[in-house]
Formats: C-alpha cells, structure tokens, sequence
C-alpha cells in the first residue's frame, strides 16, 4: 500500500499538522484501516478512492489513532498535497465525497491549497458543561457548541497557558473542545483544540475546527477574510473565508516521507 507523510498547513517539515494519506484502488476492510491509523500514530490517517465515474473525484475516510471520524481538515489538505505534487493530477480541483458531503480542494496559483469545508456555527450554551472549568484548569469568557466545544478567552496568552486535564475533557461528550481568543497584529483569531475522546489529546492544526471558528469570529468582528494560527508548540497558518454556509480554509503543505506500508 503506498503511503505519504505530510506536514499540512506548514511550509516546512516539523511544523503544521503531519497526516498519513494512502491512495488505495478499492476499500479495505475498516478494521485494517484502524490499525493502520493506530500504527501511524498520527492525529489523522486519510484512505482514498478513485470514482470511475469522473475525473479529480475521490471518496474519502479519516482514522484517528482510535476511531473513525466525520470530518478532518488537515489529512484532507494533505490528500489534495498527494495527488497534485506527487501522483499527477493536472486538474487545479479535486473534490472528495466524505461523511460530511462533498468537499473541494483547489490549487492556488501561490501553492496554497484552499479547503471548500461546511460551516458548522456554534451556538451558545446556557449553562457550562458539567467539570469543564476543572478539565480546563480556567473558565472561560463563553462556551459553545457545534460537533465540538467551542471556549473563548480574552487572550492569546490564556489559551497558550491552558495545560487542560485530559481525561476529564475525554468525559465530556464532544468530539473535541476549541479553545480560541483574539489575535494579534495581522492575525483574527488563534486556537488550540484537544481531542483526548478521539485518541488525539492536542492536535496540532485542526481544519475541521475551523467549521465552527470561521463563522463565530465573522460574526464577532464583521468580516468575512480572516487569518488565523493554531498555537500548539508544532503550529500553522490558515487563510479563512466565510461564504454562507460553506467556509474556505487555505494553508501550504510539505511532504515528509513516501513508502509503502506492508500489512500482509
């Protein structure tokens, strides 16, 4: 089975999110999938199939080391990394069919890749999930929810200081919590976001968060290009744009390692 490392939303290696990504002619079973993303060890692993039945269309699947998800940004970004740079694709779009519908990558003229993603809003809660203060070790300005937890802070210092406990955030019936605050000088918005219920205690660029950053932060501050960084100790840059219900999410990505993995 071929098998690409790829840093996404990084334009070096040792930074950004690194993601596996195998492109596979057919499905194997679900439960090989698994162990392979559980072996790779890596926030996401992404499968993906070709459609016969047209060009630059693939299905597509995410791994964490635990289960499979909905949604992933980054392992996303980095399929479209694989197929524009290393396997020949000559179209400047591929879209992906997932769980979460279709989902559109296309090559900017920069080398950005631009991630055609659902918004997913968050709405306030009237009351804090029960243990959050103490899983968090702070309390936060205000508390949402979409798929995920959204927590707000008045400052990037705050969220950078969040040293969370994570088997109380794994008890919370989320698939992850988002911790965001105001950026600095040319940037909107930073976050970090902790999967621990999905085998991922910090991830270090998470795309599909940006599902739900993208249009609290537009709403917030009235408009509608934003830029954003990740602050987890790897770190990323995105590129966001909110248009109705779909967001855009661009970021650079870099390949680490190709090969092949042996199961048999």
């Amino acid at each position: 089975m071929r098998y690409f490392h790829v840093d996404a939303f990084a334009q070096k290696p040792f930074t950004g999110n690194p993601a596996g990504v195998c492109p596979l002619e057919s499905w194997p079973a679900a439960a090989l999938m698994q162990q392979i993303a559980a072996e790779n060890n890596l926030a996401e692993t992404a499968f993906i199939v070709p459609r016969t039945d047209a060009a630059a269309e693939y299905d597509i699947r995410w791994f964490t080391p635990a289960v499979e998800i909905d949604l992933c940004g980054h392992a996303t970004l980095a399929s479209a990394h694989v197929l524009f740079t290393h396997l020949g694709l000559a179209e400047t779009q591929v879209t992906f069919h997932s769980q979460s519908g279709p989902l559109r990558v296309a090559r900017e003229a920069d080398g950005r890749l631009t991630l055609d993603f659902p918004s997913r809003p968050p709405q306030e809660l009237p009351t804090h999930p029960t243990g959050l203060t103490d899983a968090l070790g702070a309390t936060p300005l205000r508390v949402l929810a979409s798929r995920d937890l959204l927590v707000t802070f008045n400052s990037e210092a705050e969220v950078r200081a969040l040293k969370p406990d994570m088997a109380r955030l794994a008890a919370l019936e989320y698939v992850g919590v988002i911790a965001t605050a105001p950026g600095t000088g040319e940037l909107d918005f930073v976050s970090r976001f902790f999967g621990p219920r999905v085998g991922v205690p910090e991830d270090p660029v998470t795309g599909s968060a940006h599902s739900t950053l993208i249009p609290y932060w537009a709403e917030k501050l009235g408009k509608t290009e934003l830029r954003a960084r990740q602050i987890s100790p790897r770190g990323g840059d995105l590129w966001c744009r909110l248009r109705g219900d779909r967001v855009d999410i661009s970021g650079y990505a870099v390949t680490y390692a190709a090969g092949e993995i042996r199961v048999g």
